[in-house]
């Protein structure tokens, strides 16, 4: 389909003004979108345009009507959909602001230099069983504890306050995140993905001979729970930032030592040893 030569002088040059402005920014946004159907570029150029530059949008189920009510074509809402907020050369590790894309993963954010720290997952499923004396002898009726065993005394990470704030990235923050990598980091064994930080316990590790150790289960005459015991987990406060992002703080100041967020991976039962899976994104809190 053509257009006539002085409706294309004009869309050129508001194709070229829109050019020169969009470039000198990072990312397309959803106001930017809003603004070139205003000016009432044809969808097809808007279209165009989202598949060309990077982008960061929010595709809340809100917005998206907001969007519509506001005159945004339908096919243009389904190429930001299609878009997603990053391709992986996009996404960040460090950056301080949390509707900045990132790779899915927890990060504590430093105050001192203002910006995150990845805590890369550690995985565990060297498990020992305490308490097992008192379980043989009563039967089963004395429940035995599964412990986790991560390697080294101390994580990476370090935390120089007592409260430290952290952030949680799901899958749900980089649509198409299949597209970007392998499978995802917040996969368990059966094939669920986590999405909350309501399925993570933050959890206090006992130094043991140069390992850190954590409760994450028990066995009785009853059966066997798996999971860290409610006695064991330190509550913490959560706040949802934007879809598939949280801003997670403890509730109370936490004391010098190492600790973690443990994600159990389900499918994987405990066996008679008490071996289990886990996996841990592990912090300390320094003098």
């Amino acid at each position: 389909m053509g257009f006539n030569t002085r409706g294309g002088t004009a869309l050129f040059l508001m194709l070229n003004v829109w050019a020169t402005g969009s470039n000198a920014r990072e990312t397309f946004t959803n106001e930017d979108v809003v603004k070139m159907v205003t000016s009432g570029l044809p969808a097809i150029v808007i279209v165009s345009k989202i598949k060309t530059l990077p982008g960061t949008y929010d595709l809340s189920t809100d917005t998206l009507i907001s969007l519509s009510k506001s005159g945004v074509p339908g096919s243009v809402l389904v190429a930001m959909l299609e878009s997603g907020t990053a391709s992986n050369a996009d996404l960040s590790e460090d950056s301080a602001d949390p509707n900045v894309p990132h790779y899915p993963g927890v990060y504590m954010f430093g105050p001192q230099e203002q910006r995150m720290v990845r805590i890369m997952a550690t995985a565990s499923n060297q498990s020992k069983t305490g308490g097992s004396v008192g379980y043989l002898l009563t039967g089963g009726i004395l429940a035995s504890s599964v412990k986790a065993s991560v390697s080294n005394q101390n994580a990476v990470v370090q935390s120089l306050t007592k409260q430290p704030v952290f952030y949680m990235f799901f899958d749900e923050s980089v649509p198409r995140a299949s597209a970007v990598g392998s499978a995802s980091v917040w996969q368990t064994n059966s094939g669920s993905v986590t999405t909350s930080p309501a399925e993570l316990s933050l959890v206090r590790f006992r130094d043991k001979g140069g390992r850190r150790e954590a409760r994450v289960g028990s066995q009785s005459i009853l059966g066997t729970k798996q999971g860290v015991m409610n006695e064991d987990r330190i509550d913490f406060e959560t706040e949802q930032m934007r879809p598939g992002v949280f801003k997670i703080m403890p509730s109370l100041p936490l004391q010098t030592g190492e600790y973690g967020f443990i994600q159990t991976l389900q499918g994987v039962k405990l066996n008679g040893n008490g071996t289990t899976a886990i996996r841990v994104y592990a912090f300390g809190v320094s003098e």
